[in-house]
């Protein structure tokens, strides 16, 4: 199983539970799981995380490589796919078009044609003015999870070493 992570996991560990000052261990195993292709986000995310011009934004610049995955022409049918469902569905004209602009739309897109699980802390909502990562991959048939999901399925394991 292969994981695309929403700008929100990387955002949220950081500034919440994982923080690079005191957790280094889950960027360690995030970085290890991109070198192995179980983890990966796309450059859309990236480009969301460097806005942050911040510890986190230079993390995600030294592991880019390997992390983020840029976005080929070869999408097309699945940003036909994502699209023609987005605006098939009761979402205001400027959710649509807010949602079409946005990394999760390209996230989506991705995961849509790799097989992959999308990893968002976003829960669906029925809300006409936001289109939301698991609204969009419930209706076009993509597995998504929270990052906490992911981690137990991949046996993530963050212990203290004998000296710590």
């Amino acid at each position: 199983m292969s994981y695309l992570l929403d700008a929100n996991v990387f955002m949220s560990a950081n500034n919440l539970h994982y923080g690079l000052d005191f957790c280094p261990a889950f960027w360690d195993w995030l970085a290890h799981n991109s070198h192995t292709g179980t983890v990966a986000s796309i450059d859309k995310v990236a480009d969301e995380i460097e806005a942050g011009q911040d510890e986190l934004s230079a993390w995600a610049r030294d592991h880019g490589q390997a992390l983020f995955r840029r976005t080929p022409p070869t999408l097309a049918p699945q940003f036909t796919a994502v699209s023609t469902w987005a605006t098939g569905q009761q979402y205001t004209p400027a959710a649509i078009n807010t949602f079409l602009q946005a990394a999760d739309f390209y996230l989506i897109s991705h995961a849509l044609a790799g097989n992959h699980v999308v990893v968002t802390h976003e829960v669906p909502a029925n809300s006409p003015g936001r289109i939301k990562i698991p609204n969009a991959c419930l209706g076009l048939s993509v597995r998504f999870m929270t990052p906490y999901q992911m981690l137990r399925i991949e046996q993530a394991r963050f212990v203290l070493g004998p000296h710590a």
